[in-house]
């Protein structure tokens, strides 16, 4: 970490509004006026809205990533989690991922860390659950789908095929129907290859213990995607929570039970624990309290966007929180970014407002919904002119020019490639096989070898030859 005079911005977090607003510092701020530095755990930032596609592998998963040190080429990125804030220092804790931990002091602050998976204390849940909130475990659930099929392929126990066959999702929002559709599809294209796997084969259930699936896009879009994922034989259990999965037995408030190896949790998300120690205001959901301005109330110095924040909604009035999705985070970013300079150069802070533009969400290849919102005009689509939306919209909105280029070529390779459904389930353990040829071998206990009785005749000939050379002497 490199020192400085001038005035730091220390970024907590590297996602979505902490790359968008560091960006919009770093382009708006006069030569060597303040030092900008983003601390996050990984190096790179993940495009949470192409998961379900990495997943399916209808995008590279390198794709749904962007470098931090690339993208910000003028700021100062640390690798490494802030443990720790005290206020009363303006000082932060990095805990870096080798290493003893170490103090970075600031003058401005902003917390973007985002949100982790809500989880409950369901027993099981830990050891079986598969979340959905980056791109190792998109790539995780991509693999460990299609190794199923091998294990259902290998075996003729209908009970083990059974199991490795059944996919479970708990959560019907965004993330729960597009990463079940994309599933879904993804599992249709691989059984094509395994003649002993049939779609009937297959069972699919997702489960939410709301009375509907897609709320984001309205009752009527979620409606129909409801009955077109029940036409593709997905079972939908509406009103009902999962009560456990112990050992991949699935459980369900309704009755119903399971045996599956694939349990995939998205049943929302909550603001990231660590806030709490870092002595900000909080809501009662546990997000940072934070002005329309995005400063954090009573903090002069501090600010704060995207799902860790409880941000006024403006334009629906007192007591409204702007929803925690892309659509927000990437203008909150922006007017944050224009804060923060503001505030370094004394001009007065804007509001954050904004009015919700829709929302789109794909349900697989060529199959999706749409809602769009032109002032008091809203626009429901849904097929394949919904999904066209939904890749056009993500398309634009993922960070850079160059991941931009590279999700469009992939989604043009896909109309002339077929699907590829190959597992590499051993690059979860990539050293598993060179580490076992490396192994000394263990030492095998010899018994001791029985003397050997020469025969008469070979005696005769050693005698012979001591003659021999007793007489040659």
């Amino acid at each position: 970490m490199s020192t400085t005079e001038r005035p730091r911005i220390l970024v907590v977090g590297g996602g979505y509004v902490g790359l968008y607003a560091a960006r919009r510092i770093l382009q708006k701020m006069r030569y060597r006026e303040a030092t900008v530095t983003v601390v996050d755990p990984r190096s790179y930032m993940t495009y949470q809205p192409f998961l379900p596609e990495a997943a399916a592998g209808s995008i590279s998963p390198r794709h749904v990533v962007v470098p931090l040190r690339r993208v910000l080429p003028g700021a100062e990125v640390l690798t490494g989690r802030v443990s720790t804030i005290d206020q009363d220092r303006r000082v932060a804790t990095v805990a870096p991922l080798v290493g003893p931990a170490y103090e970075v002091p600031f003058d401005y602050l902003i917390v973007a860390l985002g949100a982790v998976s809500r989880t409950f204390p369901i027993p099981g849940l830990a050891d079986e659950g598969i979340g959905m909130k980056g791109v190792e475990e998109a790539i995780g659930l991509r693999n460990h789908v299609l190794e199923q099929f091998d294990k259902a392929d290998s075996t003729t126990d209908e009970e083990i095929r059974r199991k490795a066959l059944t996919f479970v999702f708990v959560g019907g929002g965004f993330a729960g129907a597009e990463t079940i559709g994309e599933i879904e599809d993804l599992a249709r294209d691989a059984a094509k290859y395994y003649p002993s796997i049939k779609r009937e084969d297959m069972r699919f259930l997702l489960v939410d213990v709301a009375d509907k699936i897609l709320p984001e896009v309205g009752p009527k879009l979620g409606e129909w995607g409801r009955e077109h994922l029940e036409k593709r034989g997905v079972e939908i259990h509406l009103g009902t929570s999962m009560k456990s999965c112990v050992d991949g037995h699935v459980v369900l408030s309704n009755g119903v039970e399971a045996d599956s190896s694939t349990i995939v949790w998205t049943a929302g998300v909550k603001p990231n624990p660590v806030l709490s120690e870092y002595g900000l205001p909080l809501g009662p959901r546990g997000h940072v309290d934070v002005e329309p301005s995005l400063r954090v109330r009573g903090l002069g110095y501090a600010w704060a966007a995207g799902d860790n924040a409880q941000v006024p909604n403006l334009v629906k009035g007192e007591g409204d929180w702007c929803p925690p999705n892309a659509q927000h985070a990437l203008r909150q970013a922006k007017v944050l970014g224009d804060n923060v300079i503001s505030e370094m150069r004394g001009f007065p802070q804007s509001d954050y407002k904004h009015a919700n533009k829709g929302a789109v969400a794909g349900l697989g290849l060529r199959k999706g919904v749409a809602m769009i919102k032109f002032g008091k005009i809203t626009i429901r689509l849904r097929g394949r002119l919904a999904w066209y939306m939904h890749r056009t919209y993500h398309g634009m909105a993922v960070p850079t020019f160059n991941r931009k280029i590279r999700v469009f070529a992939d989604w043009t390779l896909g109309l002339f490639l077929k699907r590829e459904v190959v597992s590499l389930g051993a690059m979860e353990n990539p050293r598993e096989e060179f580490s076992t040829a490396a192994r000394p071998a263990p030492a095998v206990e010899r018994a001791p070898a029985a003397p050997r009785e020469e025969n008469s005749a070979s005696a005769e000939k050693k005698d012979g030859a001591k003659a021999k050379a007793g007489s040659a002497s």
